[in-house]
C-alpha cells in the first residue's frame, strides 16, 4: 500500500534535502515540494505569509496530486509548511492510506547555518528564526518532532524510515 510522508519544518531545516533522500529510497515515488506548487502561479502570484495569498488553491492542487499519486500505487513524499490545521485535513484526506508526518526542527544558530548554505535568492535570513519560533509554538505533537541539530542527513532518514513515532 502507498504512503504518504509529510516533512515539515521552518525554510532553511533540511525539507528538501530529506524528502529527496526518502523519495530516492523509494521503488516507486514521487517528491512534491510544496514550495514548487506554490510558485507555480504566477500572475496574481502573492507570497504565502501575506494576505491576499493563494493557499487556498494551493492546498486544493496538493491534495488532488498527492491524491492521484497514492491512488497509483506511489509513495508520496510531500514537504512544506504544514501547520496542526492542515494536518488534521490531510489525516482526513488520506485517512485510508499510512501517513508518517515529521516536524523537523534544529537550533537557531544550525538554521542559519544551513540556511546560507541555500542559493542567494533562497536565503531567508532573520525569517528563518521567526519561523522556527513559530513553529515550536505551535504544538504539535512531541512525538512527531525530530530535532535534527546533530544529525547528519542520512541519520535523519534512517530515524525517519526506522522508527514508528512519525506514524498517524
Amino acid at each position: 500500500m502507498s504512503k504518504l510522508y509529510i516533512i515539515t519544518g521552518p525554510a532553511g531545516v533540511g525539507k528538501s534535502t530529506i524528502s529527496r533522500k526518502i523519495a530516492e529510497s523509494k521503488n516507486k515515488s514521487v517528491l512534491l515540494e510544496g514550495d514548487d506548487i506554490y510558485h507555480q502561479v504566477v500572475g496574481g502570484y502573492v507570497q504565502a505569509w501575506k494576505e491576499e495569498n493563494h493557499l487556498d488553491i494551493f492546498w486544493k492542487v496538493c491534495i488532488s496530486t498527492i491524491r492521484t499519486y497514492l491512488e497509483d500505487g506511489y509513495d508520496v513524499i510531500f514537504n512544506y509548511i504544514v501547520t496542526p490545521t492542515q494536518l488534521k485535513q490531510m489525516q482526513e484526506e488520506f485517512k485510508d492510506y499510512d501517513i508518517k508526518f515529521v516536524v523537523l526542527l534544529v537550533d537557531e544558530k544550525m538554521l542559519l547555518l544551513r540556511d546560507k548554505e541555500r542559493p542567494k535568492d533562497c536565503q531567508m535570513n532573520e525569517r528563518c528564526i521567526t519561523l522556527l519560533n513559530s513553529f515550536k509554538n505551535n504544538n504539535y505533537n512531541k512525538q512527531n518532532i525530530l530535532d535534527t541539530s546533530n544529525l547528519k542527513f542520512n541519520e535523519t532518514v534512517d530515524i525517519i524510515e526506522n522508527s514508528n513515532r512519525f506514524n498517524l
